[in-house]
């Protein structure tokens, strides 16, 4: 396996953001569209809820492309930061939905943004890791010196590729399809942004630490997503994805010495309720340590892990000096785990 790490002495989380899609689709709903397959495949009624934990997500308005999704988190963020859009030298959009092949949806961002010619803009895809090694990113970045702020913005939307799922389903519904399929059933939508600075140009911010990534790419193709379509072999996935998950946790814990009963917020990747109550025995950690949101919102991919934090700041879960550990498992697989000192 392969390892990375990364620690920052100067950089600050100076703005963050997330925005929740407005309209609200049940998993009884899903289901309801669904009960022809579901019959013939003799599975019971509110499977999605009782296995996954998830009882709804959110729909981005017909029409909705990423780039304005995620440029409206960014416009957030920015005004939360009070960083000028002149100031900010490199936009990165981690979005695994994207608007075209090309050009790359953080030119279209940058646009809508209105941000100058002189800020260094690009897409980063890294399946659910993204926003994190986004972050990692811009963090060294500042750290070199070679920037002062940069934002990171993601924004998902699953509307397509559930509805082609459920039409799928419903054409030929197999007990292999659907296994294969059925996380796809369980994405939301949803953005997230964030800015980082030197943290001698703002006023407070966060600290961003950085931390540590594993990759275990022997285990590449247990999930492969296309815009219509995703295939995952979920049990694989989720005992490979735990492998990486505890070696990477010991491994950062030994290097940083982290002590799990020192940190007061996990703002993790979610899934569902038998991914993050497996996170949770795996590492031996407390769950009410970790904000859920994956019941309301499903799993909104990268954009989740900002989400949360975003989240728990909003509700008031944080306060100064809080220790708080980002952590996420992504397709590929590739693991991280970071800190942050509120």
């Amino acid at each position: 396996m392969a390892k990375a790490v990364q620690r920052y002495r100067n950089v600050v989380i100076s703005g963050l953001a997330h925005l929740d899609a407005p309209n609200v689709v049940t998993s009884a709903a899903l289901e309801e569209e669904l009960a022809p397959a579901l019959r013939r495949l003799r599975l019971r009624p509110g499977l999605m809820e009782q296995v996954a934990g998830i009882s709804e997500r959110r729909l981005w308005d017909v029409g909705t492309m990423p780039s304005a999704a995620a440029a409206a988190a960014g416009q957030l963020a920015l005004e939360r930061s009070a960083v000028p859009p002149a100031a900010v030298g490199l936009l990165v959009n981690t979005s695994v939905d994207r608007d075209y092949l090309e050009p790359s949806t953080a030119s279209i961002v940058h646009g809508q943004l209105g941000l100058p010619a002189t800020t260094l803009n690009f897409d980063l895809g890294n399946a659910c890791l993204g926003f994190l090694n986004g972050m990692s990113l811009v963090a060294a970045m500042i750290e070199q010196g070679e920037i002062d702020h940069g934002l990171v913005v993601d924004a998902e939307g699953c509307r397509f590729v559930v509805e082609s799922t459920i039409a799928r389903l419903l054409a030929d519904p197999t007990p292999a399809s659907f296994r294969s399929q059925f996380a796809t059933l369980t994405l939301g939508s949803g953005a997230a942004a964030m800015v980082l600075s030197r943290a001698d140009l703002v006023d407070g911010g966060h600290r961003f630490l950085g931390g540590l990534s594993r990759a275990g790419t022997e285990h590449a193709l247990l999930c492969t997503g296309q815009r219509e379509e995703m295939n995952t072999d979920a049990h694989r996935l989720l005992v490979a994805g735990l492998e990486i998950a505890a070696a990477t946790w010991k491994e950062a814990a030994d290097a940083f010495d982290w002590d799990p009963r020192g940190f007061d917020l996990y703002a993790v990747h979610q899934i569902s309720k038998v991914h993050t109550r497996a996170i949770c025995d795996t590492l031996n950690l407390d769950e009410s340590f970790f904000p859920l949101i994956y019941p309301l919102f499903g799993n909104i991919g990268p954009a989740s892990i900002p989400t949360v934090l975003s989240k728990a700041a909003d509700d008031g879960r944080l306060t100064a000096g809080d220790r708080v550990v980002l952590m996420g498992i992504g397709s590929g697989i590739n693991a991280t785990a970071a800190e942050v000192h509120w």
